[in-house]
């Protein structure tokens, strides 16, 4: 998963951040509640870790301007806020969660399981095309039968990939999707992962699902199925 922290704890919000990434999500994070809710504005995010008390825009403000401009993404609230009523205003505004400072990593990671079930319902987590299958809960993937190991990179861009089968996706919204916002356009980090997920994914004499558009980008053709 794509995921925002809004945190303006800077030790908390790295501690999310490496967390979050070790267990396989891309992670975003501001201190400032206003820049916060900004990047929410054109970038595709699955999650939101939401702090209460920021800078500049409360969470309750962020809360009531996502659900006005009908942003739909699922909101963990992580607050040391602990007031019953506190906790109402932030369901009824349109978080999904709420968990008070302190609280457990692991715990935190099977609520984000849980959201992510929601949020996919009960069919729609396996992706397949072809001899291939994506687990979007298990995190398996399996090709021809054969179990095939991916970093969670390559993971979260095969997810893309099927998500968007059928289309051309540029570099550019390959890094807005899975790379950090801030990361340098001109590298050639999104060649160099495309290249070992195709190493794993198309490998021996399998048909090749992943293609390179010249000048544009890559496809990824066949029919998705979701079940």
């Amino acid at each position: 998963m794509k995921i925002l922290v809004i945190e303006d704890e800077v030790k908390l919000g790295q501690f999310l951040g490496d967390g979050l990434a070790e267990a396989g999500h891309v992670c975003d994070h501001f201190t400032d509640g206003a820049k916060g809710l900004e990047a929410t504005v054109g970038t595709d995010y699955e999650l939101i870790i939401l702090d209460l008390m920021l800078p500049n825009m409360n969470g309750f403000e962020i809360l009531s301007n996502l659900r006005k401009a009908r942003n739909p993404t699922p909101v963990l609230v992580v607050s040391a806020l602990s007031d019953p009523d506190q906790v109402i205003q932030a369901l009824d505004l349109g978080a999904m969660d709420y968990m008070r400072k302190p609280f457990d990593f692991d715990e935190m990671l099977a609520r984000i399981r849980t959201i992510q079930r929601r949020s996919v319902g009960l069919a729609g987590y396996l992706l397949s095309v072809g001899d291939l299958q994506l687990n979007l809960l298990t995190r398996e993937v399996v090709r021809a039968g054969v179990r095939v190991n991916l970093s969670n990179r390559e993971f979260a861009l095969l997810e893309f990939l099927l998500t968007h089968a059928n289309q051309v996706v540029t570099k550019t919204q390959i890094l807005d999707k899975i790379w950090d916002i801030n990361f340098d356009p001109g590298s050639n980090i999104v060649e160099v992962h495309m290249y070992q997920l195709r190493k794993k994914i198309d490998k021996d004499t399998m048909e090749p699902l992943i293609q390179t558009v010249i000048g544009r980008g890559y496809l990824l053709k066949g029919e998705v199925i979701k079940s």
